[in-house]
């Protein structure tokens, strides 16, 4: 938890607001890509990229 303190302050002091969009992206594709590895939906997302 002290990373996304420390991260959250990094953001507001650098005024770095334009990141959060880029880091939620990353976490739901990641999130998406862990979640479906062994089902069937896998082949199908893996097209997309």
């Amino acid at each position: 938890m002290s990373f996304l303190k420390e991260f959250w302050e990094f953001l507001r002091i650098r005024k770095k607001y334009w990141l959060f969009p880029i880091i939620i992206i990353l976490l739901l594709f990641g999130g998406l890509i862990v979640l479906t590895q062994g089902s069937a939906v896998a082949p199908f997302i893996y097209t997309i990229f």
